[in-house]
C-alpha cells in the first residue's frame, strides 16, 4: 500500500469517527454506571415541544422544534434581532417534561419561548439562549410561563388537559397557577 493511500484511508477513518460523534440525543440513562462516553448529558426523551399558535388558536405538538425544523420555522431564515421580522406573527415554543412518579406520569416541567414568523419575506425571529435556558428550566420541574399572554395560557392548558387528563391531573399545582 503505498503511503498516499495509507494517509486517505487515516482521513476516511477519522472523519468517519467525526461524523459519527456530530449529534448525539442519549436516550436512556446516561450516568448507569459505565463511567465512559456521555455522562452527565442532558436527556431530551421525555421532552416535547408544543407550538402554541394565539392568532389561529391552536396548539400542537412538532417534534421537528428539538432541532429547529418544526413546519413553522421551514424554509425560513432565523435571526436573532426582532426588529429584523417586523411583520413577524407571534408563536411560541412551549417545552413540556413529562416524568414518572409513583402513581404514574405527570406533566413535570413547561417553559415557552418566543418565535415570530414572517412566511411571505422568509424571516424569523428566535433567541437560542432563550430557547435553550427554556429547555433547562423545563427539564428541572420548573413552569416558566407568566410571560405569555392570556390567549396562549388557556390555548397550552386546554391542550395539555385534552392530551391526557391523567397527566394534567398527576401535575403539582404549580402548572395549574401558571396557567391561569
Amino acid at each position: 500500500m503505498k503511503l498516499e493511500e495509507r494517509s486517505c484511508i487515516q482521513l476516511d477513518d477519522a472523519q468517519q469517527k467525526k461524523k459519527t460523534n456530530a449529534f448525539t440525543i442519549i436516550k436512556d440513562d446516561s450516568t448507569d454506571g459505565h463511567g465512559g462516553y456521555g455522562v452527565g448529558a442532558i436527556s431530551l426523551e421525555n421532552m416535547s415541544p408544543v407550538i402554541i399558535d394565539p392568532t389561529e388558536g391552536e396548539a400542537f405538538i412538532d417534534m421537528g422544534a428539538m432541532h429547529a425544523r418544526s413546519r413553522i420555522e421551514k424554509r425560513v431564515k432565523i435571526l436573532p434581532n426582532r426588529e429584523d421580522v417586523p411583520n413577524g406573527k407571534l408563536y411560541w415554543i412551549c417545552w413540556v417534561v413529562v416524568e414518572r412518579g409513583p402513581e404514574g406520569p405527570y406533566y413535570h416541567g413547561a417553559a415557552a419561548s418566543e418565535i415570530r414568523i414572517d412566511k411571505e419575506a422568509k424571516r424569523g425571529y428566535k433567541r437560542m439562549p432563550e430557547h435553550v435556558k427554556h429547555m433547562e428550566q423545563a427539564l428541572k420541574g420548573k413552569f416558566v410561563l407568566d410571560h405569555i399572554d392570556d390567549k396562549s395560557k388557556q390555548l397550552l392548558r386546554d391542550f395539555l388537559i385534552d392530551f391526557d387528563q391523567d397527566l394534567w391531573e398527576r401535575a403539582s399545582d404549580s402548572l395549574e397557577q401558571a396557567l391561569s
